[in-house]
């Protein structure tokens, strides 16, 4: 692989980093969410703060590459280590801008499942569940979603709904007492997805380079709604990829 290619997961981070806007408080998830707010920080937004769920809030780059957020170059100077009751608090408190969530399964209308899967015959197969990803959905201003693309995790409608996105469509969010947030963006395999403003129904804002409408059709177990069927991702620039390979250099969660 030259410089200038790059893998899905790499325009993924890229996507993700886009997201977070300057001098915003971002929660910050695991995988690529983890580089995604490095890659923000070291670009665009160099005055946003990260928060992580083991306690720990950054306001500066961590100085060596990390796998997780509990590992130790993360709370190397961090600007407050806490713990996970407290950082749960400046979620209930609205202080958090955006966060960074993840599912088996996603519907039409952004609703996540962590819960578990139903079989049919074979009975149902459970998952991890929700951790923090509920209170994420529920109480950030809003939140991004962040998975594979693949048609038995796009469904119709989730099996459960562990962590809300828009409900029903509409108003359904103000309608059961949540006041704020929502998803804003899905970032898949496949492109980035955004929401109509109105029926809130998940649309495809653009796919990645090399990414067919047919895929992305064939991939989504809804008839997908394409905001603009020319519009593509825009591709990691040299700086970006640069940086991400920077914190991932063993390409950990980012490989082919």
């Amino acid at each position: 692989m030259t410089d200038s290619e790059y893998t899905r997961a790499e325009i993924m981070v890229t996507a993700a980093a886009r997201e977070i806007r300057d001098g915003e408080v971002v929660f910050v998830g695991m995988r690529l969410p983890l580089l995604g707010f490095l890659l923000a920080k070291s670009t665009h937004a160099p005055h946003a703060v990260g928060v992580y769920e083991l306690g720990i809030i950054r306001d500066a780059v961590a100085p060596e590459p990390i796998l997780t957020m509990g590992d130790l170059p993360n709370l190397h100077r961090a600007l407050y280590l806490a713990d996970t009751a407290e950082v749960m608090g400046m979620l209930q408190q609205g202080q958090v801008d955006v966060s960074f969530i993840g599912g088996a399964q996603v519907d039409r209308f952004g609703n996540l499942n962590t819960s578990y899967i139903d079989g049919g015959p074979a009975g149902r197969s459970r998952l991890p569940g929700s951790g923090g990803a509920c209170d994420l959905a529920c109480l950030a201003r809003r939140h991004v979603i962040v998975m594979k693309h693949e048609r038995r995790r796009f469904v119709q409608r989730v099996d459960y709904i562990t962590s809300p996105g828009w409900g029903d469509g509409g108003d359904w969010r103000q309608s059961v007492g949540l006041p704020r947030g929502g998803p804003a963006a899905v970032i898949t395999t496949l492109g980035v997805f955004g929401f109509d403003p109105q029926s809130r129904e998940m649309m495809l804002r653009s796919r990645h380079p090399g990414v067919t409408r047919k895929e992305v059709i064939d991939q989504t177990g809804w008839p997908v709604q394409i905001q603009d069927p020319s519009a593509f991702t825009q591709a990691p620039t040299e700086e970006e990829l640069a940086t991400i390979r920077r914190f991932d250099p063993e390409r950990f969660w980012t490989g082919s």
